[in-house]
């Protein structure tokens, strides 16, 4: 299938590199609002430039990578599937659950495909941690705890702007692999409560080349609460941006027969840990699993299983045998309502009830990833 990147920032090169491990795309172009930024990527993997009406007109493109900021996500994904294609784009589907329903409502009518980041929940941790919870290892899961608690992106970050801004911060840029990941594993939310809150409305940019810098913050940078699942699960949530340390797990799950502690699902691996009632825990490493198997450095030596583009190529594979994907658009929508329920929630001090109910998405079984893989 041929593939337009629109969006040649950061994550681009991502999706460009990812090319070399599937086999089922090709990308033939990409586009940017900075024509400088366009020229450059497509000079480095020898691609066309081409501007971004060019891009979404161009009849030989099948599909768009939307890799702009989350407040173009939902113009670009509407602009490609009024020109009669399929769309993946970058999380989060749109800025709010309004967004994404008209998104869902012209992909209908258009029968077309939307797909949606994160894939991580179908890199080898995510999916041993499924399978072991379908074969009932801790029993029903009745509790969990997820935490996400960093300082922000403005130390790393060249244009930290966006992160700050609706549409964005901890829970929408970063919560949204927790709680992909928990959907994965647990099943659809129903009820949400939280509260928010901003520890400063300015922040100051230390990365270059904008050292010193501020940023004016228009999003919460902490929001706690709690998720109930369909199946009764009881999940209590820290996301923040206002935390320089802290010693908690990324995911804990609590069934009545044991508790698992799952890895950051920010990446594709990782060692889960597993005990069964009061025994002591287990480690359980899947660097063996096809998408556990560390083939990317982290830039300081240490080498990672980054799988980026799964998502992607699984749903290219969903479209050639008409089913419905992994990475799917009833998923991504229902994960931006639990975001934006999570917002609606602290800000209006009550209860949000969920509209949206998918089914999980089914396991990705190793041979399927092997017929993907290059």
């Amino acid at each position: 299938m041929n593939i337009g990147i629109v969006g040649c920032g950061n994550i681009s090169e991502t999706y460009f590199e990812c090319q070399k491990i599937f086999n089922n795309f090709k990308i033939v172009a990409c586009a940017d609002i900075n024509n400088e930024a366009a020229f450059n990527a497509a000079s480095k993997y020898n691609v066309k430039a081409l501007s971004v009406d060019e891009i979404l007109e161009n009849n030989e493109i099948d599909l768009i990578i939307n890799l702009t900021i989350p407040a173009a996500h939902k113009e670009i994904i509407t602009k490609s599937l009024l020109n009669g294609k399929h769309c993946f784009s970058e999380k989060p589907l749109a800025m709010n659950f309004e967004e994404g329903l008209e998104i869902q409502k012209l992909a209908d009518e258009k029968g077309l495909y939307v797909g949606c980041a994160p894939d991580t929940f179908l890199g080898a941790a995510g999916q041993r941690a499924r399978k072991l919870i379908e074969d009932n290892k801790i029993g029903k899961i009745v509790l969990g705890t997820f935490n996400l608690m960093s300082h922000g992106m403005e130390h790393w970050h060249p244009n930290p702007d966006f992160f700050f801004k609706p549409g964005a911060g901890p829970v929408f840029d970063v919560g949204v692999y927790y709680i992909t990941q928990l959907v994965n594993l647990i099943g659809s939310v129903k009820q949400i409560n939280a509260i928010s809150g901003t520890a400063t409305n300015e922040r100051t940019i230390t990365s270059q080349p904008r050292y010193g810098d501020k940023i004016k913050v228009e999003t919460p940078t902490t929001l706690m609460g709690s998720l109930e699942f369909q199946n009764n699960a009881k999940v209590q949530f820290f996301c923040t941006w206002d935390v320089w340390k802290n010693n908690h797990s990324t995911i804990e799950l609590y069934g009545l027969d044991g508790s698992m502690i799952v890895p950051d699902p920010n990446f594709f691996s990782g060692d889960l840990l597993i005990s069964q009632k009061d025994s002591d825990w287990e480690t359980i490493n899947n660097d063996n699993m096809l998408l556990g198997i560390p083939n990317k450095s982290d830039g300081e030596g240490n080498k990672k299983a980054n799988y980026r583009g799964i998502g992607l190529s699984e749903m290219i594979d969903s479209i050639s045998n008409k089913r419905k994907a992994r990475c799917s658009l009833e998923l991504s929508l229902h994960v931006l309502e639990i975001m934006d329920g999570i917002i609606k929630s602290a800000e209006e001090n009550k209860s949000y009830l969920l509209t949206t109910t998918p089914n999980q998405p089914e396991i990705l079984t190793e041979e399927e990833i092997k017929d993907l893989k290059i």
